[in-house]
């Protein structure tokens, strides 16, 4: 694997990397490994390396990046304690994967096997109907060169729908018992499922949506205020991953 890994085009910050290194730029996507690197930082001392790309120069479709992810997404993870190097790619698993290598006391996963099965819902659910429908709201209703009514009220209308789905879980709509978080007994606890999910939701406003238009998701509203609130999530989020 190792020897086919990189080419006289990777940069030089990724093929000298030691330990965990991060390629990303601060899309919600990339805020999803940001996020849960810092989570560990504060927890377990977790140090890594970062190389920033701009997407919008098609940097990842090019041959050195297509080498460590051939769909050409960001972020990457490429974990150089392992020999080989491993590399990963999906934002989902790239969380996962962390999990299972740092984080050995379960502070963002979960021991129990229900409350771990339901995080992993809650993690696909976002990265499989989530995701991809409010990237799609941006790219129709921001950057596509012809504006298509269609295609732009479709994703609206999915986008805010897979909202309300969010609000009647955290809301207790059907349980009795609202939700200050995604998985786990009671009211939840923290986890990955929420990393994965906030980075994109917070955006609302971004994807053109107004606050009349989330208007009917009070509890989703106050789950993002409440993550927005973690130092790490700030970090996460902040100027350090946004390069000048």
């Amino acid at each position: 694997m190792s020897h086919s890994l990189y080419t006289d085009e990777t940069p030089a910050s990724v093929k000298e990397a030691k330990g965990l290194h991060l390629i990303t730029q601060s899309t919600p996507n990339g805020q999803k490994v940001q996020i849960l690197l810092e989570e560990l930082k504060d927890v377990y001392k977790t140090e890594w390396t970062t190389t920033f790309i701009n997407i919008m120069t098609n940097e990842q479709k090019k041959d050195w990046f297509l080498r460590l992810n051939p769909n050409g997404r960001i972020p990457v993870i490429v974990d150089n304690t392992q020999s080989p190097p491993f590399t990963v790619m999906e934002t989902s698993a790239e969380l996962l994967y962390l999990l299972k290598e740092v984080d050995k006391e379960d502070k963002f996963g979960f021991k129990d096997e229900f409350e771990r099965s339901q995080c992993l819902q809650w993690l696909f659910f976002w990265h499989g109907s989530g995701a991809p429908y409010q990237g799609q709201t941006n790219h129709f209703g921001k950057f596509a060169k012809e504006k298509i009514p269609y295609a732009i009220e479709r994703f609206r209308n999915e986008t805010l729908r897979v909202y309300g789905v969010l609000e009647i879980h955290l809301s207790g709509k059907y349980t009795g018992e609202p939700r200050d978080y995604l998985a786990g007994s009671g009211k939840g606890k923290y986890s990955v499922a929420d990393i994965g999910t906030w980075p994109w939701v917070k955006g609302y406003s971004f994807s053109g949506f107004s606050d009349e238009d989330v208007k009917p998701f009070p509890h989703l509203l106050k789950w993002i205020d409440r993550i927005a609130e973690r130092p790490a999530v700030k970090r996460g989020t902040g100027d350090a991953y946004r390069p000048s």
